[in-house]
């Protein structure tokens, strides 16, 4: 269609313009409210908001190629009103309308391209750099006149604190009049020094904290409680100071004694680290697996991506070289350093590096594991990241490859098949070393037996041909060869075996293939491994089917899917059983080519006819397995303190010392997922506290510690029981008839 990809431009353009006016909206009322309520999250709330509202007004992907082709004819003379035949096929008009379709296409060719769309972006800018300057003079004005501040509450709305008991003095409370905070990072993140007066502090995992804490009144002791460790503050003048390095997450509070000796403690705060994350090494533009031939140019090119969080400190690729095969295998490692220096401290690097197969010493036969492991800047100990394992094969010039699948030895198996037994051994080490390593350790070790696995998968399915199907897995015969089938017809007119030649077979005396065949002189010549091999036609004496090569590889390929799951999962206990069963069905097929032997040893003499199903089978009771699970409810204490608040809002029950005994056993239970989340539990556990204060036990406190308890509360697990009621008639009809039931 003539002019037709003009007119689509023109309409693309005009719906751009749409898009980029309603974002300019959006982005002036987004900035408005930030500038307004110096709120972050209520900002980008405001800008989605206005987006919403602005696409929809303005209604971008509703402009068709029929407003185009009216605005076209409303503006542009050219056109003659007739660009709408531009959209139309040409072998459905007229020939008076192929020659106007052919005018009008020219003369708009050079137009259209200057065309402007209709738009209001100029409007649009004006409404965003209104609404800004409307929320800078905004912000200015509450600020100023409001009392509001600008996030940053002042100390002693920040820490408060409360006397534990209800108890009187007659001295005045001391006060805290000034908190401050300084933030240490360590030198390898080159992060800058923090100061703030805000408790609720995140940093970056071996940063050093130090609270300076200043009180106007008499104050005797000050300490602050960790998770229930208590750590003194020094007293450095009239300052009380203390220095902490951040090793893990949790929450805190601070607690004194005035000179009376009473206590008073703040409110619960939150201390969360910032983990540093190991580098992240990706191989880009490389295949997993790489095959040679002897006479190819064996290199490769490897591009690899590097980045972290803070920095990296040193890269480089370990190379592992595999040489033999069976027992007499041998590996040579080797770390290949870049020829490119690695900038320290930089966060993302691109690195390039030809490997040489040549330069490695390999032959014909030999494989080559590879994988590039990088190493940040983390002090004292860094972390450490490694790629996934590619590998390159040159191909052995003289090992013979299988031709079909029945055919498939023990010795043409891949030999990388092999280091499924070194997984099931580093499994195994790995749940032994478990209670002695930590648990990052742990489920890094875990991760990379999933890596390990996996390129195992992968390279089981390239051996059965998975990655391509029209690409050939190492060792497969072509289907090429024997095109002509049409002229092997029998004499009988019977269909040839096209695996024939390939296959022995198991119909016939000869079905191993251990003897010629030839035809005697005076007769059928009998078989010289008669006595030695066991007849397949005999149901008495052959066994049962094999299934195929391919289908026992595919079923190791599904078990080294569920192996690779659970390893992922940092379950090695479940994985193992899955390993077991993946090598055992690559030992069945390295063990398939073999001579089946004739049964020797006692055969019984058959039952005689009168004696068969005459047995008593009274004394013959069925299989019963009884098996006790011990179930416990998980967060008990905290589900029985929501049924106490719930009496204690409906005011049938009174506040008793028991029951702060279970609310602070609930507070235990949560103590342990505060750690790993503070932000979340952090006002579930100081509701719980403050109800230890008698000026706290009311209703709107009851009410918003329950509500509180129960957000956090996981939900609770299946408890697998026995059903002792069938409600439904036909189970009970079922059970009736198998006597099970009364």
């Amino acid at each position: 269609m003539m002019g037709a990809g003009k007119i689509e431009q023109f309409q693309k353009r005009w719906q751009q313009s749409k898009y980029v006016e309603g974002l300019l909206y959006a982005t002036g009322f987004g900035g408005f409210v930030y500038l307004l309520t110096h709120n972050i999250f209520f900002g980008i709330l405001g800008l989605l908001l206005a987006a919403g509202i602005a696409f929809w007004v303005l209604k971008p992907w509703k402009i068709s190629s029929e407003n185009v082709v009216g605005y076209i004819d409303a503006h542009v003379p050219q056109a003659g009103f007739s660009s709408g035949l531009l959209l139309l096929p040409t072998e459905e008009l007229s020939d008076l309308s192929k020659l106007q379709q052919y005018r009008v296409a020219e003369q708009l060719q050079p137009v259209l391209s200057k065309l402007r769309p209709p738009h209001n972006l100029f409007k649009a800018e004006l409404v965003m750099f209104g609404l800004i300057l409307l929320g800078l003079a905004g912000g200015f004005i509450l600020t100023k006149f409001g009392n509001i501040s600008d996030g940053s509450p002042s100390t002693n709305d920040q820490v408060t604190f409360a006397p534990k008991d209800s108890i009187s003095t007659s001295t005045e409370t001391p006060e805290l009049t000034e908190t401050i905070i300084n933030i240490q990072y360590p030198s390898y993140t080159r992060k800058s020094n923090v100061t703030t007066s805000v408790p609720n502090i995140k940093a970056v995992e071996g940063s050093k904290v130090t609270w300076n804490l200043e009180f106007e009144g008499n104050v005797r002791q000050v300490e602050m409680d960790f998770m229930g460790e208590r750590i003194g503050f020094r007293k450095i003048q009239a300052r009380y100071t203390l220095t902490k390095t951040l090793e893990t997450s949790g929450f805190y509070s601070f607690t004194f004694k005035d000179a009376d000796g009473n206590d008073y403690v703040s409110d619960l705060y939150s201390l969360e680290m910032i983990t540093d994350e190991p580098p992240v090494v990706q191989i880009e533009g490389l295949d997993n697996y790489t095959y040679f031939e002897f006479e190819d140019d064996k290199r490769l090119m490897l591009n690899t991506s590097i980045t972290d969080d803070f920095g990296i400190d040193d890269a480089y690729i370990i190379a592992t070289v595999s040489k033999g095969s069976g027992e007499s295998v041998k590996f040579r490692e080797e770390t290949v350093r870049f020829d490119r220096a690695i900038s320290k401290g930089r966060k993302s690097i691109q690195l390039k590096q030809p490997i040489n197969l040549d330069a490695l010493k390999m032959d014909p036969g030999d494989e080559l594991y590879f994988y590039v492991e990088a190493i940040d800047q983390k002090t004292p100990t860094a972390n450490i990241a490694r790629s996934e394992t590619y590998f390159a094969v040159i191909r052995d010039t003289i090992t013979d490859e299988f031709a079909v699948e029945g055919n498939l030895g023990v010795d043409l198996m891949p030999d990388y098949f092999r280091s499924q037994r070194q997984l099931i051994i580093d499994t195994e080490k790995l749940i032994a070393d478990r209670p002695n390593i930590s648990e990052k350790d742990f489920k890094f070790r875990s991760n990379e037996l999933g890596f390990d696995q996996k390129q195992l998968r992968l390279k089981y399915g390239q051996f059965m041909g998975d990655e391509s199907e029209m690409q050939a897995a190492p060792g497969q015969v072509s289907s090429t060869e024997n095109e002509e089938t049409d002229d092997h017809s029998g004499a009988e007119g019977e269909e040839e075996d096209l695996l024939e030649g390939y296959s022995h077979k198991h119909d016939n005396e000869n079905e191993h293939n251990l003897v010629e065949e030839h035809s005697p002189e005076g007769g059928e010549e009998e078989d010289p491994l008669h006595d030695y091999l066991h007849n397949h036609s005999d149901p008495e004496e052959s066994t049962l089917f094999e299934k195929s090569l391919k289908a026992k590889l595919r079923d190791a390929l599904n078990i080294m899917w569920d192996a690779e799951l659970h390893l992922r999962l940092y379950e090695p206990e479940k994985s193992l059983p899955y390993q077991y069963d993946a090598l055992k069905i690559i030992q069945d097929i390295k063990n398939s080519a073999r001579i089946y032997v004739h049964r020797i040893g006692f055969d019984p003499p058959p039952i005689k006819e009168e004696s068969r199903l005459s047995g008593d089978i009274e004394g013959i009771t069925n299989y019963d397995k009884q098996e006790e699970f011990q179930y416990n409810r998980p967060f008990a204490s905290t589900r029985t303190s929501i049924a106490r608040l719930e009496l204690l809002i409906l005011d049938k029950k009174e506040f008793t010392d028991e029951d702060s005994s279970l609310f602070e056993e609930a507070g235990n239970e949560l103590a342990p997922k505060a750690i790993q989340e503070p932000l979340k539990y952090l006002k579930v556990l100081q509701g719980l506290r403050d109800l230890q204060k008698e000026t706290n036990r009311t209703k709107e406190n009851y009410e918003v510690v329950q509500k509180n308890l129960l957000s956090v509360l996981p939900e609770v697990e299946d408890n697998p029981m026995k059903r002792t009621k069938y409600q439904d008639e036909i189970n009970l009809l079922y059970l009736k008839e198998l006597g099970v039931y009364e």
